[in-house]
């Protein structure tokens, strides 16, 4: 559906030149939910941007449903463009419009008479949940209705594409979990591509199929949303993974020297990770019945990601050290991560 081939783009110049963009090529597939993430001024943003050429590349080409953008006149844009939707972070809705004007507001020019546009207006606002807000204007809503009715409008030309651009950054938690769900809905109902630019790892997980890592203007790592949260490859993608998972706080209770992380002789204090989709038994269990031993679970982090258990846990073993061992080796054997992060045959 969407085809980015060698894209740079650079803003000012000489001494000032900022090189936005270098070099990004990406595929994303037709009905694919793909997520682009990365700190701030890592050019996610800009990228998007360029898919729909709102921002204009330097170098490369943008190919979008079997259109070359960057190959058409104005018109010809402007007329691609209506099938590309697009929602922002801060809504930019038409205050003075009431919530059925700001989703009619794209169709203007469409060729609909009045009844058909107050149709298909009626239609988007119960399909995106607030039918009742029709007459309701942007200040009488919500965070999460605003931008439910911005997600109504970017629909309302019946795109094959929807570009989000940190979408649910001012939402709180609760919120964003709804708009996330809703996107999702759409994705399968309608099989409209979805390209979601954001910061935050957790979106990431909750609804894409696919994500790519930016840093510095590059693509550092792409790959199936499983894939790249079990076995991130970049510096920078084990950095976003770790703000999304608590599995990291051991660390922080050894810098402590927390009682919780105290150890009796023999003991060690392991990280459990899944690393592929087939782990389904009951590994804590079957590990302590198997081998006789006592698993004291610290910290237990596990989510779905694409129908498969991502994550892992932290726990205290306590046994026999042969026993302990064999564990460790049965656990290894059946792909599960196994780091050691403190040995109390160790001196500390």
């Amino acid at each position: 559906m969407i085809e980015l081939t060698h894209i740079s783009k650079d803003f000012g110049k000489d001494q000032q030149q900022v090189h936005a963009l270098r070099d990004v090529s990406l595929s994303i597939d037709k009905a694919e939910i793909f997520g682009i993430i990365g700190f701030s001024g890592a050019g996610k943003s800009t990228l998007l941007r360029c898919i729909n050429l709102l921002e204009r590349p330097a170098r490369g080409t943008v190919t979008v449903d079997g259109k070359e953008l960057t190959a058409l006149n104005a018109r010809e844009l402007r007329r691609t463009r209506k099938k590309i939707g697009m929602i922002f972070q801060h809504f930019n809705l038409m205050p003075s419009r009431t919530v059925a004007g700001n989703v009619a507001y794209p169709l203007r020019g469409s060729g609909l008479g009045k009844k058909e546009t107050e149709d298909r207006v009626t239609d988007l606002l119960e399909l995106v949940g607030i039918k009742d807000k029709a007459n309701a204007y942007p200040s009488q809503l919500s965070g999460g209705q605003k931008q439910r009715v911005a997600i109504a409008r970017a629909l309302a030309n019946e795109p094959n594409v929807l570009l989000c651009d940190e979408a649910t950054s001012a939402l709180d938690p609760q919120t964003t979990k709804s708009i996330l769900r809703l996107l999702k809905h759409l994705n399968e109902k309608l099989g409209i591509t979805i390209v979601m630019i954001t910061h935050e790892m957790a979106v990431v997980r909750e609804i894409c199929h696919r994500v790519a890592v930016m840093e510095h203007g590059r693509v550092v790592e792409q790959g199936e949303v499983f894939h790249v949260f079990s076995k991130p490859e970049q510096e920078i993608t084990k950095n976003f993974i770790q703000t999304t998972s608590n599995l990291r706080k051991i660390e922080e209770l050894l810098s402590e020297n927390s009682p919780v992380v105290q150890l009796q002789p023999g003991e060690l204090i392991v990280r459990l990770s899944y690393l592929q989709r087939n782990v389904s038994e009951p590994l804590i269990s079957t590990v302590s019945q198997k081998f006789g031993l006592s698993l004291n679970i610290i910290f237990a982090d596990i989510s779905i990601v694409e129908d498969a258990p991502i994550g892992g846990t932290v726990a205290i073993i306590s046994g026999e050290r042969e026993r302990i061992e064999e564990a460790m080796k049965y656990l290894i054997e059946k792909k599960v991560g196994l780091e050691v992060i403190k040995d109390a045959r160790i001196s500390e």
